[in-house]
């Protein structure tokens, strides 16, 4: 009997997901992102977001991860006539939400996690996906599109 008759073989594909998903997730992320920079807003506190980057050693030359602080800049601003106004992004675009609207008017901070919370929703459920499609391809366009970028 050889070693590979007696493990359990199985036929399986990977599961790849969508480059919808992909995006979706990205964005639900960036909105829990919001939601934790908005909620120590309230509360003074200072919030940062953690990501792991590779470095590699210089005395051994191994390559090791190290978590880094990385800032995350709010989505909402206030108004001269003192209401908050939130802009939801995908990457440097900004989102148009509805045909001819980008933002959202919310009353103070605790609507604006409130409805931040209401974006994740939405946006996990898929309601916004036509629109991060339409941000994602301006986005794609733009890539090598730079001032004398030789082809």
């Amino acid at each position: 009997m050889t070693a590979l008759a007696k493990l359990k073989l199985v036929s399986v594909q990977a599961d790849h997901k969508s480059p919808t998903i992909v995006r979706r997730t990205k964005l639900t992320g960036k909105i829990q992102a919001q939601i934790s920079l908005a909620k120590a807003a309230v509360v003074g506190d200072v919030f940062t977001a953690k990501r792991v980057k590779f470095v590699t050693d210089a005395a051994s030359g191994e390559r090791k991860p190290v978590e880094i602080n990385t800032r995350v800049k709010p989505w909402w601003f206030s108004t001269p006539a003192g209401k908050l106004v939130l802009a939801l992004r995908y990457g440097a675009k900004p989102l148009e939400i509805s045909k001819g609207k980008n933002a959202i008017e919310v009353a103070d901070m605790d609507d604006l996690i409130a409805t931040l919370e209401v974006i994740k929703d939405a946006a996990h459920a898929g309601e916004l996906d036509a629109q991060i499609e339409q941000a994602s391809s301006s986005l794609r366009a733009g890539i090598g599109k730079k001032k004398g970028a030789a082809k």
